[in-house]
């Protein structure tokens, strides 16, 4: 095992354990490579590893906001994590929307009918029929309305990975409106299907929120030219 790698399962021995939590601190960098008998250099580099996936904040000097601070943030992680590999062309983005596919799916059916996040979801749909609204703010509130209606769901590891999926095909998304003949017929038609899935949420009636999920997502990117296989 490399020696960062040591301090790494020092760590997550803690967090599992419960002597360390969000919000606590870690030991000083001097501290925790004398109690390891590692280098600074290696704790330096297991933090760095920390903050990319979102579990540790580190900050320098002196006050409430110096030591490396641990925190939670899977979704920067994932989404970080998921936005490289789909550059790599590694993950078929067809793959990963069918992915979004079943998690969508399973939160609409979920979604709590009376869930605070839904007014927010509404907010959003009322922002998205502004005039001439630009395809790419269109977009940008489109995640902000779906991850809206998985937090419904109130299951935060399937929010985490919501998140994720649509973070890192975002730009991919606002790329495809190139292929679409008519953005305003297709803006307008995805409006309408964001109200279908709100009504229904709302109504309790999760088994069709989650078939017109399935559809609204789908249809979008058939329309765009990725049909399924591709």
């Amino acid at each position: 095992m490399r020696t960062h790698q040591l301090v790494l399962h020092w760590i997550e021995n803690e967090l599992s354990a419960g002597r360390l939590a969000v919000g606590g601190r870690l030991p000083a960098e001097r501290s925790l490579a004398e109690l390891l008998k590692v280098s600074r250099t290696s704790v330096r580099e297991a933090i760095r590893v920390l903050e990319a996936m979102g579990v540790v904040r580190a900050g320098v000097g002196s006050g409430p906001e110096a030591g490396t601070v641990v925190i939670s943030d899977p979704a920067a992680a994932l989404g970080s994590a998921l936005r490289l590999h789909v550059a790599t062309r590694h993950l078929p983005v067809a793959d990963i929307v069918e992915t979004r596919v079943l998690l969508e799916s399973w939160a609409a059916a979920k979604a709590l009918p009376d869930a605070p996040v839904l007014d927010e979801a509404a907010a959003l749909l009322e922002a998205m029929a502004a005039e001439s609204l630009p395809a790419n703010d269109f977009l940008a509130l489109d995640v902000r309305f779906h991850l809206a209606l998985a937090d419904a769901a109130g299951n935060a590891v399937v929010s985490a990975m919501m998140g994720s999926l649509r973070e890192s095909i975002q730009g991919y998304a606002a790329d495809l409106t190139a292929n679409l003949p008519d953005w305003e017929a297709t803006s307008c038609r995805l409006r309408t299907e964001h109200r279908d899935i709100l009504a229904a949420i709302r109504a309790g009636d999760g088994g069709t929120a989650a078939l017109l999920v399935a559809a609204h997502i789908e249809g979008f990117y058939q329309e765009a030219g990725l049909a399924p296989g591709r």
